[in-house]
């Protein structure tokens, strides 16, 4: 660090800050303000800076600011010297305008000159401001660009913010660097643990402020303060329970303390007997407690607490988190035992008085739908060879949304799938059928698995198919960032699910008959209306083949971005979307055949001769090509090519057959050296038409060989 720089500390005090939002607001805060160094030309090692955050602060660290701004250069171009001078080499009131604008005299006016000739220029410099002097608009800027989607206000002020600010250091080095910004005096006092150290901490410098804090209970770091966490709950943990503290409850948890202490706690046993979803979801998400398991991952009744404070008395706080939890976890208990009062499918009659949507009915009618979709399905996989039941299927899309009408899960909705599970396994359902209920909703998030049994993967499809088929018909895709049905989510889990677990279905096919099940009406209803207000009736036929059309575009859509999550170069993809294969698991063996092509040696070359025959071929657009004729070929590079490719349709034959597409490009890359010759020794341009289309036709059956997988011509050229 030189004498002319020093670590720069910015800190504003709060009432509590959203803990979901808090590290999103730090991040911004930090590059707000390192931004703003940048922008001004203040030098700074913004590389280095560092992000600070607690529930009741935002702050950042930035190590090497200058005090200074640099010597400020400024720099206007004036008129052209024709426009700024007359006839006797004295200045036009232009010349003499501009010089006045910019402060200056005309002899101390510089020239400079570019394509257009000679030109006046005013160049002037002066001393950089003070960076003590720039920082309230750096950090008032850098408050006003955070992503505060609902801003507060306090006391009678005109200023708004998150919540309401309390304090603000500023520290440049050692010195106070003065500034007032939403209505706070910038100095060196922050503040502790709000229990712990109630009174102000005087902070020396910049560098001493992460101390300074931590020895008034304050952890600043978040990284730091995650530490402490995990140390806490690890420390807590009865012998032989194995908390079970998830990434998101963590960071949770992490930002609502500020000084954590784990608390061991416990509840009463009998309460295990309720679903341990529904208890893991009220200690997880309505509490922020860490369940704890046992070795087979079974839930115990132990749980941690973390406290924000290092209490005396650690015992009532204790019996304050069980105290809390005991209510929600009774409710649970009694939703619980009165679900199970009537089978899961008493539930279905329920469904008939709930609107899925206007055009497509109620929900027992979109479960119908789903039925007969997932009865399809079933058969044409049995057809493929994968051993489905038709009947369990349609079972399982019979009962897929009665949970939906159980008091548990219009307690906990969250618990939807899960609790359809567990009441299908006591209600005497088949347990595939009490699986599909719960896997079929798979994948829940991004990272997710698909579900893992046949009938899962089937309702997960058919649900999916419906879902995405009825809502595209009535008009309500999605556009920008809407998607109210997520219909993105949806789209990507019915292509994992196809691709992932293999199964060979004609997407295009099922979309004609989820659309076949929709009735006219919705159909009309996803039509805009004309100028005048109308709307013209389409022909159901018309309007369902466009649809199909659509909505397969739109699953394919989704796949370029899984395709790149994977590390697949997004010319692999598109060679194989030019063929739009209807079965994804193909499009998959083909996409991963085309990567692997991709890497041999005669990749390149073979992809630069499909795009000379497709350009050839485009050129000639409208003429019919037929069978290549024999007695048309010359001997040499044309007829070994006509020889290299008959022995490469041989042998491909059962690569074919198979669905071995790296076997078929790798057979297929041998006629690299005949295609080689062939360009090198045959003009395929001919005058003489017969010769020209005949050696078109062999081009064309050459490139329609590798067209079997994918146009390779959109993959790198040599």
């Amino acid at each position: 660090m030189s004498p002319a720089t020093a670590p720069l500390l910015i800190e504003l005090g709060t009432e509590e800050l959203p803990p979901k939002a808090l590290d999103e607001l730090a991040t911004a805060f930090a590059s707000g303000i390192c931004d703003g160094l940048v922008k001004r030309g203040i030098a700074a090692d913004v590389a280095a800076a560092r992000r600070y955050c607690s529930p009741r602060r935002l702050a950042v660290l930035v190590p090497d600011v200058a005090a200074q701004q640099p010597l400020q250069k400024s720099e206007a171009l004036g008129p052209y010297a024709n426009i700024g001078l007359d006839a006797n080499g004295q200045p036009t009131p232009a010349l003499l305008g501009f010089a006045a604008k910019n402060g200056l005299a005309v002899d101390q006016l510089q020239r400079t000159t570019d394509a257009k000739g000679e030109r006046f220029v005013a160049r002037s410099e002066k001393p950089g401001q003070p960076t003590a002097a720039l920082l309230p608009e750096i950090v008032g800027d850098a408050l006003k660009a955070l992503p505060i989607p609902k801003p507060m206000r306090w006391g009678d002020h005109d200023y708004s913010f998150v919540r309401p600010a309390h304090w603000l250091v500023i520290l440049h080095g050692d010195a106070v660097v003065d500034a007032q910004v939403l209505g706070l005096r910038s100095g060196r006092s922050s503040r502790g643990h709000r229990f712990h150290h109630p009174q102000p901490v005087h902070v020396v410098d910049a560098e001493s402020w992460l101390d300074a804090l931590r020895a008034a209970k304050v952890l600043a770091d978040p990284a730091e303060r995650r530490a402490r966490v995990r140390a806490e709950v690890a420390r807590v943990a009865p012998a032989g329970a194995v908390p079970r503290l998830s990434d998101a409850l963590l960071d949770e948890i992490a930002n609502l303390t500020e000084w954590p202490v784990g608390i061991a706690c416990a509840f009463e046993r009998d309460f295990l007997a309720v679903p341990q979803e529904a208890l893991v979801t009220t200690m997880e998400t309505n509490q922020k407690f860490v369940p704890a398991f046992d070795a087979d991952g079974r839930l115990t009744e132990h749980f941690i607490g973390v406290a924000n404070i290092d209490s005396k008395d650690p015992a009532e706080i204790r019996k304050g988190y069980e105290r809390v939890i005991r209510p929600r976890f009774a409710d649970a208990k009694f939703f619980f035992d009165e679900d199970l009062e009537s089978p899961l499918a008493a539930q279905q009659e329920a469904l008939k008085s709930v609107t899925y949507q206007q055009s497509l009915g109620s929900v027992w009618d979109k479960t119908l739908r789903v039925a007969e979709l997932a009865r399809v399905i079933a058969n044409r996989l049995r057809d493929t060879g994968i051993d489905v039941d038709a009947a369990l299927a349609t079972r399982a899309a019979a009962l897929s949304k009665c949970d939906l009408m159980t008091r548990m899960v219009g307690e906990f909705p969250e618990l939807q799938g899960t609790m359809g599970r567990y009441y299908a396994t006591a209600s005497g359902e088949h347990a595939d059928v009490a699986l599909a209920l719960d896997e079929f909703y798979r994948p829940r998030f991004a990272g997710d698995g698909i579900a893992q049994g046949r009938v899962g993967q089937v309702l997960a499809v058919a649900e999916r198919i419906d879902t995405l088929a009825g809502i595209f018909a009535v008009g309500m895709k999605p556009s920008g960032n809407k998607d109210p049905f997520a219909l993105r989510r949806a789209a990507l889990g019915l292509a994992r699910t196809l691709i992932e677990g293999g199964l060979a279905l004609d997407l295009r096919a099922q979309f004609d008959e989820a659309l076949a099940q929709l009735p006219d009406s919705a159909l009309a209803a996803g039509v805009p209306k004309g100028k005048d207000g109308r709307v013209v009736a389409p022909d159901p036929a018309e309007r369902r083949a466009a649809l199909a059309t659509e909505l397969y575009d739109f699953i394919i859509d989704r796949l370029r971005g899984y395709y790149v999550d994977r590390g697949v170069p997004a010319e692999a993809f598109e060679a194989v979307r030019e063929l739009a294969p209807p079965d994804l698991a193909d499009f998959d063996r083909r996409v991963r055949a085309v990567v692997e092509f991709a890497a041999l040696p005669e990749a390149r070359a073979l992809a630069a001769a499909n795009k000379r025959i497709n350009n050839l071929l485009r050129q000639t657009a409208g003429i019919g090509l037929g069978a290549v004729d024999d007695a048309l070929l010359e001997d040499g590079a044309e007829r070994a090519l006509r020889e290299a490719y008959r022995a490469a349709l041989v042998d491909a034959k059962p690569y074919v057959e198979q669905r071995d597409y790296v076997g078929l490009l790798r057979r297929l890359a041998t006629l690299r050296e005949p295609i080689d010759r062939y360009f090198e020794d045959v003009m395929v341009m001919v005058d003489d038409e017969r010769v020209r289309a005949n050696r078109l036709s062999l081009l064309g059956a050459v490139a329609g060989s590798f067209l079997a997988v994918a146009d390779i011509s959109q993959l790198p050229a040599a």
